[in-house]
């Protein structure tokens, strides 16, 4: 296929496109956090805003994963972008206006989540449409390693703009990087609709979301696969959530300590990043991703125990590094084995699930934090992910399905 003969060239062009897309929607998230939180100095206002960016990819996620299969994946990509780019040019001509009310950034906040729910399965099954299946793992790698270089980046300059520039020239930053984006997917990046999407659509829409849950039902892989990762998105959320706290309250209120951890977190997925795109993990993906929960969950109890913050700094660090260990292989794992034609309704259910899971689990903890020590809930958390990683060397089905994939 002409297309699989060309991927190096799409994949480039892509890869470029979507990281210019995703820095200046980086750099509006930061700026958005920031300016509530230094114009409100409130919990609740922040708490209404983070909200505001989950609950759109809960609720859509199934219906985009439905849209990925049904219709051309490079249009949803490009639909996604421009309704993100126009919401931020229409708030960003609000604010310059004087119109700042903060009912518009959460709602704009909503707005660029239901783009991104879009997105994120369109994206997930459209990569694997070009690119050939044993040469996934390492896409999605160098893919992780651009975007920990934006996380590292992005919040540095957002915090340097909005000391000397108002928040609207980040939305205008944000609208151009978007038009770049969209202009180089659609003119250079030159992949043909899947099959289905170039057919008439005979099911309804329902029952095209009927089957892709079917699917799952039916595919023993797949269930087993949502069940081990729904466990761990719970068992993460205190490390994802509390570290802020925890230092806060054992180490210092400084600002440059809450940075500190946030720039040494980034830099180690970009080691990370680099060293899964060399290496490409073990023979066997299962191992790979068993291998990072482990190594993940003693840095999780070391983060727990250590009293020094140079250590603490040094083990956020080693918790960067593994994660690319992690990501990379469980998304190559789902686009390799998940039929093309199911794949935007698996990955939908799957960001259902992770847009679900962490937020609820952080009903729980967070109340927990106010209770007992943040530190315990990390020795506890980061001992049952060792233990997870051991069960999962175990799981046939897991670990059958991680087996490498024979090349073309």
């Amino acid at each position: 296929m002409d297309t699989k003969l060309n991927w190096k060239k799409n994949i480039i062009l892509f890869l470029a496109g979507q990281t210019i897309s995703l820095f200046g929607s980086s750099l509006v998230q930061y700026a958005i956090m920031w300016y509530i939180t230094l114009n409100t100095k409130s919990g609740i206002m922040l708490t209404i805003s983070i909200i505001c960016g989950f609950l759109p990819t809960f609720f859509l996620s199934p219906f985009a994963g439905v849209w990925a299969d049904r219709y051309n994946r490079k249009i949803l990509i490009v639909i996604s972008d421009s309704m993100i780019a126009l919401v931020t040019l229409v708030l960003a001509i609000l604010f310059f206006m004087g119109y700042d009310a903060m009912w518009l950034l959460f709602f704009a906040s909503a707005i660029r989540a239901l783009g991104g729910s879009i997105q994120t399965p369109a994206v997930n099954a459209f990569i694997p449409q070009f690119v050939p299946r044993d040469k996934l793992l390492r896409v999605n790698a160098i893919n992780g390693t651009i975007q920990s270089f934006t996380m590292l980046a992005s919040p540095m300059l957002s915090g340097a703009l909005l000391t000397f520039a108002s928040i609207e020239i980040i939305f205008f930053i944000d609208v151009i990087t978007a038009a770049l984006a969209i202009f180089t997917l659609y003119f250079f990046v030159d992949v043909p609709a899947h099959e289905r999407a170039q057919s008439l659509q005979t099911n309804s829409y329902f029952n095209d979301l009927g089957e892709g849950l079917r699917y799952i039902k039916d595919h023993m892989f797949i269930k087993e696969y949502f069940l081990f990762f729904s466990v761990f998105f719970v068992l993460i959320s205190p490390v994802a959530f509390l570290t802020p706290l925890q230092v806060a309250r054992s180490f210092g209120e400084e600002v440059w300590r809450l940075t500190a951890i946030e720039i040494s977190f980034a830099a180690g997925m970009i080691v990370g990043g680099i060293i899964m795109s060399a290496w490409g993990g073990f023979k066997n993906k299962t191992y790979t991703i068993a291998f990072a929960i482990l190594f993940f969950g003693i840095t999780t109890i070391a983060l727990g125990v250590v009293a020094a913050f140079w250590i603490y700094i040094a083990f956020m660090l080693l918790s960067g590094v593994v994660i690319p260990a992690f990501n990379t292989p469980a998304i190559a794992l789902l686009q390799q084995k998940v039929e093309e034609g199911y794949q935007g309704r698996v990955f939908g259910v799957f960001g259902m699930i992770q847009s679900a899971v962490m937020p609820l689990s952080i009903l729980v903890f967070g109340p927990l934090a106010d209770i007992m020590a943040i530190e315990w809930m990390l020795i506890g958390t980061g001992i049952l992910l060792s233990v997870m990683a051991l069960i999962l060397t175990n799981n046939k089905v897991l670990v059958e399905a991680g087996k490498p994939v024979p090349e073309p």
